[in-house]
């Protein structure tokens, strides 16, 4: 039986994957350290992609990258950096290989003086969900994207970091007319 359910414009429906990403995933609060890391490590390999390009190599970026261990990927050295940048099953750039691994380094460090990133993230929003649509970037998304350059992180300007936060769940995003749409808190 087909599914007939409206869903926000950019979900391909060709594409089972991006349809459950959207439906299962999108939007959904996420307070596992764990998953946040790896959410942030692949918004940064979408920057001047597209995220379903992303979400089509995610099992094997998960592969490639220790389950998205932070202190896995913090220790990488030139060798683990070389055998990223062979592995044509993710997307190899020189200079977000080289930023997934010193984020993971700054994520540990949040992870150290917040007791978590999660907690980290929260601060922003004192916990709330923001419901908004529409948007690529926002005051939110400055503040928390400044604040990540001004502690060493890279790619993690404004716009990825607002789709960052709607994937984690800290704004929600679905579309009027989306059958996840919740309206504005």
């Amino acid at each position: 039986m087909m599914d007939t359910r409206c869903r926000c414009g950019w979900c391909n429906l060709n594409n089972p994957l991006y349809v459950a990403y959207h439906d299962e995933e999108w939007g959904v609060p996420r307070h596992d350290d764990r998953m946040l890391f790896e959410l942030l490590v692949l918004e940064s390999f979408q920057a001047g992609l597209s995220w379903e390009t992303i979400l089509n190599k995610r099992e094997a970026f998960r592969a490639a990258f220790d389950g998205f261990d932070p202190e896995k990927v913090a220790a990488y050295g030139p060798e683990k950096t070389a055998a990223l940048l062979e592995d044509r099953s993710i997307v190899r750039n020189r200079r977000k290989i080289a930023a997934a691994i010193q984020n993971a380094g700054v994520f540990l460090d949040i992870q150290g003086e917040w007791g978590s990133f999660d907690a980290y993230l929260q601060h922003f929003t004192e916990g709330r969900v923001i419901y908004e649509t529409g948007k690529a970037s926002s005051p939110l998304s400055d503040r928390v994207s400044a604040d990540l350059r001004r502690r060493g992180m890279s790619f993690v300007g404004t716009t990825i970091v607002y789709a960052y936060l709607q994937a984690v769940g800290v704004i929600y995003s679905h579309d009027p007319g989306c059958f996840l749409y919740r309206g504005m808190g």
